[in-house]
């Protein structure tokens, strides 16, 4: 089975994002050097899992990109690399893809991704979920999370939106590696490891 990835921004205390989907926060810390390690582990992935509304917003955003004269080097290689990637985005209202190289998914999301996790010819690596804070809850709940990657600013929000709220609990994380960015944000990135059964 292919693994799932979460790589997903959080506050110190937990939130994805603020109540009102407030994101001035994580926006105020990204810098270069973090956009660079973020592709380096797109890099390592065969497909990325987005969730209708992120998926929306970063299509616009990206391939904009590509033909904004003014784009930084990084950006403009981290745009040119996500448009061509393989995306799925899993929706059950939106009917056109708007990306290229983007697949639609709809039904119930047990069954999608136990059909999403099967290696197939090409893609046998890991699923890899930027974002999308609705969609990773809902994996959450359904205990179909095998790794986070949380990249933790340091900022308490002390409301918002919990990345945890439905995590079914009795899971226990293993550390696979830590960095420490000039921004103060520390990417964390653990493996889950699940109770015997």
């Amino acid at each position: 089975m292919r693994k799932v990835i979460v790589s997903m921004n959080i506050s110190l205390d937990g939130y994805y994002s603020g109540p009102n989907c407030e994101l001035d926060w994580h926006f105020e810390r990204w810098n270069r050097v973090m956009g660079a390690r973020l592709l380096q582990e797109l890099m390592r992935h065969d497909s990325v899992l987005l969730g209708r509304k992120t998926y929306q917003a970063m299509a616009r955003y990206w391939t904009a990109k590509q033909s904004d004269p003014f784009c930084s080097r990084e950006d403009f290689a981290f745009a040119a690399m996500l448009n061509g990637f393989p995306k799925v985005v899993f929706s059950n209202t939106l009917a056109e893809p708007e990306w290229r190289n983007s697949t639609i998914v709809s039904g119930k999301l047990r069954v999608v991704m136990n059909r999403l996790r099967k290696p197939v010819s090409g893609l046998h690596k890991a699923i890899f979920i930027l974002g999308s804070g609705q969609l990773t809850t809902e994996l959450i709940r359904l205990g179909l999370v095998d790794e986070y990657q949380l990249w933790v600013h340091p900022v308490l929000l002390g409301k918002g939106k919990p990345l945890f709220a439905s995590s079914p609990g009795g899971y226990s994380l293993e550390l696979l590696q830590s960095e420490m960015f000039s921004s103060g944000v520390v990417l964390l990135h653990y493996k889950v490891l699940r109770p015997a059964q």
